[in-house]
């Protein structure tokens, strides 16, 4: 991975990820107990809790958790591998693990979301400092009569 995309690179996180953790074997994301507490087995966290505590991180920092499920992580990299990177269809299905023969459409569901918003500038697409779009359900423009 170039220099400039270390900090989106899913493999040095992991890797991150199991140092802090003191992992050595098992299920990287454990079930918690009581006052955060890893659970004396080896029993993995389910996704409702890591979709709770991973909300809360962005509520955190600011970020508005609305448009982020358990998805977004493998729908995030598949567009910008497609976007960004320019993959052809069928690399990023062979990377993600999924069908090339495109008869159910798997990647249409990780390439294009409900809260896409083709009116944004191509400049403005990592501008941290740009408030969310969300496209407003009733009218499909970001308002507040919903």
């Amino acid at each position: 991975m170039p220099l400039n995309y270390r900090h989106i690179c899913v493999v040095r996180a992991f890797a991150d990820w199991i140092a802090v953790a003191e992992i050595q074997s098992g299920f990287l994301f454990r079930r918690l107990r009581a006052n955060d507490r890893i659970a004396a087995k080896n029993e993995p966290m389910t996704s409702e809790k890591f979709l709770e505590l991973f909300r809360n991180n962005l509520v955190d920092i600011s970020v508005d958790h609305a448009p982020y499920g358990t998805h977004s992580f493998r729908r995030g990299g598949c567009q910008w591998l497609s976007v960004e990177r320019r993959w052809p269809l069928r690399q990023i299905c062979e990377w993600g693990g999924w069908s090339q023969e495109f008869t159910h459409l798997t990647i249409v569901k990780y390439l294009i979301s409900w809260n896409d918003n083709p009116t944004v500038n191509r400049d403005d697409f990592f501008n941290m400092n740009r408030p969310p779009t969300v496209a407003c359900p009733t009218c499909n423009r970001t308002c507040h009569c919903a």
